[in-house]
């Protein structure tokens, strides 16, 4: 397990830094299910479990990522959603299991014979890994906001319809694949990419490991050249898709999202709709414009929107300040009523 800086609960609290990226972040890579896993914390509060009652938080912010599901691509946004919160309430992101090219001296999964390793790169698998996390890094009766983006906000759903008994207060689903992926116009395109010809990446991906780590930045940097500003920690977490062993995941649960993300689920949005907050994209490829006018009418009382202000589907790229100060927003009522 490894450790960043550590600041005393009372002094952390009292801060109330110029910047968001002058708030520190603890990183930890764990088992978790028995694969590797990598969780970044904002805030004071590093052990929900152990802490004494009267220095716990009232409400955790959890999120689920995307595909890649690297916490590191989430460092900027969790930072300013921190700060946005004005530091009252932790802020977790959880990656997905296997997606994280583990420290020296920690494989990819744990030496076990659990049951639970059965499929845990796979889209079920990952679901039961966020499960498991919580179960046992947060206090059962701890209220959460939980934030889902692209996959992550299907995975979101799926946890509040195996696990009715989250405390969840509110869900924040984020350029949702939540249905039809292989339908939509990147999915088209993706689908005999990933279901049939996968592995033929696995060599090119196993070369380019062996490059200097300057070059595989260069390389980052060259494929992300049409961002104005690009975010400097997805410039640094993108290093981890060098890892034959984290591609291969990525690509394995790519292709079930293809092939199992198809109808929407909604009996379980009917039953958590007051809880719920979708956010489409206006130029979206994997979530295009048309689910939202459809799930609009589906359920003419969500609370569904619409972006007015043309950000792409991968946000952690070039804007999430701007999506952080936006959820915060969206929050305030939510959060006065605690």
């Amino acid at each position: 397990m490894l450790g960043a800086a550590e600041l005393p609960p009372g002094e952390a609290a009292s801060m109330r830094p110029v910047s968001e990226d002058q708030i520190p972040l603890h990183e930890e890579f764990i088992y978790c299910c028995g694969a590797a896993t990598q969780v970044l914390k904002c805030g004071p509060w590093r052990d929900l479990l152990n802490g004494e009652s009267t220095d716990l938080p009232r409400l955790l912010f959890l999120i689920i990522p995307g595909n890649p599901g690297l916490a590191g691509y989430y460092r900027t946004f969790i930072q300013a959603l921190y700060c946005g919160l004005n530091q009252q309430y932790p802020v977790w992101a959880v990656s997905h299991a296997g997606h994280c090219k583990p420290p020296s001296g920690m494989e990819m999964t744990e030496d076990t014979d659990m049951k639970e390793l059965e499929d845990i790169f796979g889209l079920h698998g990952q679901t039961e890994h966020k499960l498991d996390f919580l179960r046992k890094n947060v206090p059962k009766d701890m209220k959460l906001v939980l934030i889902g983006h692209s996959i992550g906000c299907y995975i979101t759903l799926e946890m509040m319809k195996r696990a009715s008994e989250l405390k969840v207060l509110r869900s924040v689903l984020l350029f949702p694949t939540i249905e039809r992926m292989a339908q939509s116009p990147k999915g088209k395109f993706m689908t005999p990419l990933l279901c049939k010809l996968r592995y033929i990446l696995y060599m090119p991906v196993y070369l380019l490991s062996f490059l200097p780590e300057r070059a595989k930045t260069s390389l980052v940097r060259f494929a992300l050249r049409g961002l104005k500003c690009p975010d400097e920690a997805s410039i640094a977490t993108s290093i981890n898709l060098f890892s034959v062993d984290c591609t291969a995941n990525i690509l394995y649960m790519a292709s079930q999202e293809m092939l199992k993300v198809v109808d929407r689920d909604s009996t379980t949005i009917q039953q958590n709709l007051k809880k719920l907050i979708f956010y489409y994209g206006t130029a979206d490829g994997w979530c295009p414009q048309q689910y939202y006018e459809e799930i609009k009418m589906d359920f003419p009382d969500g609370d569904i929107r619409l972006c007015e202000r043309g950000f792409r589907h991968a946000f952690v790229l070039d804007a999430s300040k701007e999506m952080a100060a936006m959820i915060t927003h969206w929050l305030q009522d939510d959060l006065t009523k605690l």
